[in-house]
């Protein structure tokens, strides 16, 4: 179902997508700017760091796939970097072919090894891997790879057939095994052999050079960031911008802008804009307080796919459900989505924009947590106070404004909220008992952090899994999990959907408060860029986009 869907697409809006000679000679400065939501902190953006990062939005077209995701966040079978053929439906097999021509930018031949990389690290049999999430890639029960060769066969489970499988072995998720060898004194061969048998010493020491080897801070070495895509890493800013300049190796069509600058976010943002200082702007609505656009830029607000939230700790003053829930029924949802201008969501598992399904998880329990009533939460508590720290990373206008709404509306409640907010407050800062509560988007994500899947993003409450930063355990919801990850009927997706939320609403591991709303902004003259409501976001084809002369 999943590679049916990415076939059929052409692509909509085919124009933001090609950009042929004629164009690109009228079109193409040398160099543009590009501001994403959070920091960049890594290149490897499958760790629980990087997968709330933006590393998504900066490098899709630095580290390609066997897909990518287009500008309605739907999946686009990426024939540049190989094909996907299904062998088998029972149980679901399917055979991956790279490119022959296909090479790292380090002169490396891309293989089946970087593969077999991808998926150990992600599918839950080696706890030493840090990885977000091992949605699909669990499901995996072989794959076979011959070294060195461009050739996988992946074989799933029984009754496992993974429906979004298309998911796997995306854009950014396959980084190069050669790196990690090098560094171990393996061979490619020994790496890959090591990774197929069982959980070792070797294993762990794998993992750990996986979870690190390819932090970004100013300084690296761009050899040992090599590149699958049109763009390579050049260097890292003191400032932490990273510089991408075009791939001299890629294969295929060359860029059109040879060199784009990411940074994340700053609360200089329109001091920049106004000095035209920034080419592409892609960050979540009102992070950056009003922006007042110039002429010379057009503003696009859409919705993503991610739904901003409250994540609780796993310990300290909210590991019970009663404290979780006293804070829920607190919060002032109501104003704070409408100060969103958006409606008040309550999806947690229905995650992608879809009316129908969406509708499931407003369950009857969601309502008694809609408007702000400091009684009901005191009640919970039996009239004990509690104090809080809630994080974000900062600076954000707007998730300020909704930490004071929360304080405001608890404090009746006995219920006092400190603001925990900070430049470096993200996922690590929850798991390590920083903050009690974190405002985010998925895993912890200042940006939509959706992979577009809702069967994928519903894993952010598996329990083991990376991104479930609220340590999550419960075996019902764990089943109705993977039951809607192999599920294809809508009847019997809304049923699961159903069935979890009154659980959900009643142990409280995230508060769900709005779909997050996306802000691009852009230069009057730049061609190219569209919105993308998953993790990727407006980088999903960087390398097509152009500023004219």
């Amino acid at each position: 179902m999943a590679l049916r869907r990415a076939l059929v697409i052409a692509l909509s809006g085919a124009v933001l997508l090609t950009l042929g000679p004629t164009a690109c000679s009228a079109l193409g400065s040398k160099r543009l700017d590009y501001v994403v939501d959070g920091p960049l902190t890594t290149y490897n953006t499958n760790t629980v760091a990087g997968a709330a990062s933006a590393g998504a939005q900066a490098f899709a077209r630095t580290l390609t796939g066997f897909s990518y995701h287009g500008p309605n966040g739907q999946v686009v079978a990426d024939y540049d970097f190989g094909t996907v053929a299904e062998v088998g439906r029972a149980p679901l097999i399917l055979d991956y072919t790279i490119d022959e021509d296909a090479v790292y930018s380090d002169g490396v031949p891309i293989t089946c090894d970087d593969m077999v990389l991808t998926w150990a690290a992600q599918s839950g049999r080696f706890p030493a891997f840090d990885a977000a999430n091992r949605a699909g890639y669990a499901d995996i029960v072989r794959v076979d790879c011959e070294p060195g060769t461009n050739t996988a066969q992946v074989h799933f489970g029984e009754n496992r057939n993974f429906t979004d499988y298309d998911e796997l072995f995306t854009a950014t998720s396959i980084l190069p095994s050669h790196v990690i060898a090098d560094q171990m004194d393996l061979s490619t061969d020994e790496l890959t052999a090591t990774l197929l048998g069982e959980d070792s010493p070797v294993v762990d020491e794998i993992a750990q050079v996986w979870n690190t080897t390819w932090d970004l801070h100013p300084g690296i070495d761009p050899d040992h960031f090599p590149s699958s895509g049109p763009y390579r890493i050049d260097s890292v800013r003191d400032d932490g911008a990273v510089v991408l300049v075009a791939n001299d190796r890629w294969w295929k069509i060359a860029p059109v802008t040879k060199q784009i600058t990411v940074s994340a976010k700053g609360s200089d943002i329109q001091d920049r804009v106004d000095k035209r200082d920034i080419d592409v702007l892609d960050i979540a609505a009102g992070s950056a307080g009003p922006l007042t656009t110039p002429d010379n830029y057009r503003e696009l607000d859409t919705p993503s796919d991610g739904i901003e939230q409250l994540i609780f700790a796993p310990s300290g003053p909210l590991a019970a459900p009663e404290a979780r829930r006293a804070v829920a029924l607190c919060t002032p949802r109501d104003v704070l989505a409408a100060n969103a201008g958006v409606p008040v969501a309550n999806a947690r598992l229905q995650t992608t924009l879809d009316d129908a399904l969406s509708g499931a998880e407003g369950a009857s329990e969601a309502g008694e947590f809609t408007v702000a009533n400091p009684d009901a939460a005191r009640a919970e508590l039996g009239g004990a106070p509690l104090a809080v720290r809630i994080g974000y990373r900062g600076p954000n206008p707007r998730l300020a404004v909704v930490v004071e709404e929360i304080a405001t509306a608890c404090g009746p409640a006995g219920i006092t909220v400190t603001d925990a907010a900070g430049m470096d407050v993200g996922a690590r800062s929850l798991r390590d008992g920083d903050i009690d509560i974190l405002i985010a988007s998925l895993g912890g994500a200042s940006g939509s952090g959706s992979s577009g899947s809702p069967g994928v993003d519903s894993y952010s409450l598996h329990t083991g899994n990376g991104n479930n930063l609220s340590g999550y355990a419960n075996g019902q919801i764990d089943f109705i999990i993977g039951a809607l990850a192999v599920v294809v009927s809508p009847a019997e997706r809304v049923r699961l959907l159903a069935e979890a939320a009154p659980v959900l609403w009643a142990d409280m591991p995230t508060l769900p408060l709005y779909r997050q709303q996306r802000t691009v902004l852009t230069a009057q003259k730049m061609d190219g860029v569209a919105a993308n409501p998953t993790r990727w976001g407006a980088g999903w084809n960087m390398d097509r986009w152009a500023l004219k002369r």
